[in-house]
């Protein structure tokens, strides 16, 4: 389930804001993080490893010194969070990006995000 969220304009990078999403969210440390290959550079995994979280980020296939072992079945738990993104995009709405202003987008991600919520409790 989200705890939190951040937005950025649709050109920006992911690998940027990486320390913004590692610090965003309750008081709650995560055992790891769990991202694409978006992520992929040594001031991530550093700033991961530095709060205490595992970084299972894949390697790009142009990467120099890639270990050879890679925590294949932890990553696989990634499709949980590509399935709420595919559940946030039902709502057309957030698809077609209708809202003109980050406050009120912002607004309607977070009122989606808590219907994709009180949906899991209801039916779990």
């Amino acid at each position: 389930m989200p705890l939190a969220f951040h937005l950025t304009g649709g050109e920006a990078g992911d690998s940027p804001v990486f320390e913004t999403l590692l610090d965003l969210g309750p008081d709650v440390r995560p055992r790891a993080a769990i991202t694409d290959k978006g992520y992929d550079s040594r001031r991530n995994r550093a700033a991961a490893r530095s709060r205490g979280i595992a970084p299972i980020i894949p390697y790009n296939a142009n990467s120099r010194n890639r270990p050879a072992f890679f925590p294949k079945a932890l990553y696989r738990t990634r499709a949980r969070i590509e399935q709420t993104f595919g559940k946030l995009k039902r709502f057309k709405r957030i698809a077609l990006r209708c809202e003109k202003t980050q406050a009120s987008f912002s607004a309607l991600v977070a009122l989606t995000l808590g219907f994709i919520i009180i949906k899991s409790v209801h039916t779990a």
